[in-house]
């Protein structure tokens, strides 16, 4: 299985949104100070989380994005999948024609990996990630640091 920068990065800017959520919308600027991503890179992800109906965006001033349901019922798989990646651990990507167009020895084995490593993350909600505490202390670091509360690197 490969996560790639695509699915790493909508999965954590999701979390920023929930996150912030109480502040109201929340800027594509601020997510992009705040996790160190691209606001264009940012924008081509809520188009796709968007059209996945798991965002929304708000216009005007005050605008931004905010979540389009309650975070307890999104979970990390449908956020990866909204940008087109999935879990897959197979060589031929599910298609089972991994050697030569037949499938390999260990197809099945990949396979079930992919339905186990699936299943974990829709088990994971952004509201779960919410309430962690090692969440709550790297947001509140990255609050402090695009405020220029401290410094960016501890001394």
């Amino acid at each position: 299985m490969r996560l790639t920068t695509r699915g790493r990065y909508a999965v954590t800017a999701m979390l920023d949104i929930a996150l912030h959520r109480e502040a109201g919308p929340v800027s594509v600027a601020d997510i992009a100070s705040r996790q160190g991503i691209s606001s264009s890179y940012l924008e081509q992800l809520f188009g796709k989380l968007r059209r996945a109906d798991l965002l929304e965006s708000l216009r005007g001033p005050g605008g931004g994005y905010r979540l389009k349901s309650d975070a307890r019922f999104i979970n990390v798989s449908d956020i990866i999948a909204a940008v087109g990646e999935g879990v897959d651990a197979t060589r031929c990507h599910g298609a089972a024609d991994c050697q030569e167009g037949l499938t390999c020895l260990t197809h099945d084995l990949w396979a079930d990996l992919s339905v186990e490593i699936d299943s974990f993350l829709k088990g994971i909600t952004l509201a779960s990630l919410v309430t962690r505490s090692e969440v709550q202390s790297i947001a509140h670091r990255q609050d402090r640091l695009a405020e220029g509360l401290i410094a960016t690197r501890p001394i």
